[in-house]
């Protein structure tokens, strides 16, 4: 959505095809200037999903000069790639890399990744939103480090309305506020969170814990909550994507971020996080990883028993320290540097 209306914008005949599940057969909309086109995929509400509609629209709706494939993790995108090989339109893959509560499906992502490496080796470019998927999937894949690209995805922070102004739940003894953010699933970690509040109580006793998102996983996080003691100490809420303004005000009530996912690509919480001057205590995994080496954050295993994430919960509470500003692309130069990539392929 940031993309495409923002190359639309400047004069590039953009289109959007994708498989939305379940859905009519073909549903044909426009959004800020940019036709998409949304065809069904089977089996509905799985995500290894097949969209063989795919097939004839990618030529029904042409000539291009360049098709770009969005990830890897159903089926579509290797249907995508080889209509593209038949059409002789290059294509260029952004792997979009992401992680799933499922432990088997987590383990085949690699497995995945190898079997599409004959169409992977003939994209025009590879493109990756973070250092370590490049370093990563250049030797698995064996595929050379200049064949890919490094387009980070866009982080837009939305100014505080008065930022001389501090929540009073904000830091101090009078109300630490910890939030962990982002999808309701097992893997993304909020049960650590959870788990590690009865301790984190113990020294703080005055501490909350926020949990930021929707998703399948709810269910259990509120009855490991309630298991646990803490259900009155665990809020739970929500918002949607496109409000900037209330994610800023979100982390301007959190003492701390803590962010313990498996598995984050381009974590674009930890960021904005960081961006906002949080404090942020991460999982030493992937994307957060790399955030933490660049000095942002504080990194620990996402597998530590409750009592040391605890420990390192207090320890950020206590003396959240000063971490340098992160210097955020925006969704312009995003957009920009795809722009660029395409000419250079086209």
């Amino acid at each position: 959505m940031e993309v495409s209306r923002r190359l639309a914008a400047t004069g590039v005949e953009v289109e959007v095809l994708c498989a939305d599940s379940p859905g009519p057969a073909l549903l044909e909309e426009r959004h800020a200037g940019v036709p998409i086109h949304s065809v069904r995929g089977w089996p509905a509400n799985r995500d290894y999903y097949l969209a063989p509609r795919i097939w004839p629209e990618m030529a029904h709706r042409g000539p291009w000069d360049v098709i770009h494939v969005q990830s890897y993790h159903t089926l579509v995108p290797p249907l995508a790639m080889r209509r593209a090989l038949s059409l002789g339109v290059p294509y260029v893959v952004t792997f979009h890399s992401g992680g799933h509560s499922s432990p088997l499906r987590h383990r085949l992502r690699g497995l995945q990744r190898r079997a599409l490496r004959p169409l992977l080796a003939r994209a025009a470019r590879l493109i990756g939103v973070a250092q370590f998927e490049i370093d990563l999937y250049s030797r698995e894949l064996r595929i050379p480090p200049e064949r890919f690209a490094l387009i980070p995805n866009g982080v837009e922070i939305e100014p505080a309305e008065d930022p001389g102004a501090t929540d009073p739940v904000e830091g101090g003894r009078e109300g630490a506020v910890i939030a962990s953010i982002g999808r309701l699933e097992r893997y993304k970690g909020h049960q650590h969170a959870i788990d590690a509040l009865p301790h984190v109580l113990q020294r703080r006793p005055e501490a909350r814990l926020l949990i930021v998102g929707r998703g399948p996983y709810e269910d259990q996080l509120r009855r490991r909550a309630e298991a646990l003691g803490v259900a009155a100490l665990v809020e739970f809420t929500s918002l949607p994507a496109e409000d900037r303004r209330g994610m800023a005000a979100l982390l301007r009530r959190a003492s701390l971020v803590v962010s313990m996912s498996e598995y984050e690509t381009h974590p674009l919480v930890a960021l904005e996080a960081a961006a906002a001057g949080r404090p942020l205590l991460v999982a030493d995994r992937a994307g957060l990883a790399e955030v933490a080496g660049e000095g942002l954050a504080r990194a620990i295993s996402p597998h530590a028993p409750a009592p040391v994430l605890a420990a390192a919960i207090v320890e950020e509470l206590d003396n959240p320290g000063v971490r340098p500003t992160p210097r955020l692309v925006s969704w312009d130069e995003c957009a920009a540097s795809l722009h660029e990539l395409y000419r250079t392929v086209a």
